[in-house]
């Protein structure tokens, strides 16, 4: 008879063992959850990469680890009388159910719609979904509609979420033509503090410029952070090309006239045309 396969419930045990303070891992039993932020970081980060390059072999791998993450913060979370794993789930399923009154319409779990959803409606349903999470922060004391993004997101993912929340309220360009607009009046503001050689003002007017970029992204419906992700994997691919060419050649890219790099580099951007 083929093996059971372990269910949550023994992954919940492998955890508390790992955790056991006197027969248990000890990197794994001093951990708290400030130091294991870095680790949750790495695996979503892998998780991404996994996807990213398809090599979905390894994603459930990838999967597991993040989902070890969890695991270990509810763990931690258990022996200090907060929580436990069973209440995260519990309030994710609540939250889930909540939030998609088109799915759900009694509110639980049990309840089905009896017409398919019109694919039209979708606008609809995201408007009532961001009215829905309105409430939720009303709820929590947070008035401000950007009071719950974290600040700690990366750097292009939290400007996204900043500029997408103020649009639902109303606060945005009517079309790409303001956005552009904008950027070429950061662009001129950018090169007047470089005449001036302010800077702090050299700062304020580049971080300005991304903003108003990544601005334009959500506008043209893409993700800031990935185009930016793919961007610098394509940079990586063609500089290593550059790089492989010249070591055939016994040459370093810094005893190279800028005249044959500029060539190389248009060789790369030709022979790994479109990366993705």
């Amino acid at each position: 008879m083929r093996n059971k396969s372990p269910n949550i419930n023994e992954l919940l045990k492998v955890m508390q063992r790992l955790r056991d303070p006197i027969s248990g891992c000890p990197w794994d039993t001093k951990q708290t959850f400030q130091t294991i932020i870095p680790h949750t970081l790495e695996e979503a980060y892998e998780v991404i990469d996994t996807i990213e390059r398809k090599d979905y072999h390894h994603l459930k791998e990838e999967l597991g680890d993040l989902l070890f993450q969890v695991i270990f913060y509810s763990q931690i979370a258990d022996e200090e009388a907060l929580f436990n794993f069973d209440a995260v789930v519990s309030l994710l399923t609540q939250k889930l159910i909540y939030r998609h009154p088109h799915v759900f319409p009694d509110g639980t779990l049990s309840s089905r719609r009896s017409e398919s959803i019109d694919p039209a409606d979708e606008a609809s349903v995201k408007k009532n979904w961001e009215l829905l999470k309105k409430k939720e922060r009303s709820i929590k004391g947070r008035h401000s509609a950007l009071s719950d993004i974290p600040n700690n997101f990366p750097s292009l993912i939290r400007a996204q979420k900043l500029q997408k929340r103020a649009a639902s309220q109303g606060f945005d360009w009517p079309s790409t033509e303001g956005v552009f607009a904008k950027i070429n009046e950061e662009i001129k503001e950018l090169k007047s503090a470089i005449a001036k050689a302010d800077s702090r003002g050299i700062e304020e007017e580049l971080g300005d410029i991304i903003f108003t970029v990544v601005n334009l992204c959500r506008h043209l419906d893409v993700d800031a952070e990935t185009a930016a992700r793919k961007s610098s994997y394509k940079f990586e691919k063609r500089f290593q090309y550059v790089e492989d060419h010249l070591a055939n050649c016994n040459q370093e890219i810094s005893e190279t006239t800028p005249k044959i790099l500029e060539d190389l580099w248009a060789k790369a951007k030709r022979k790994l045309a479109r990366i993705k």
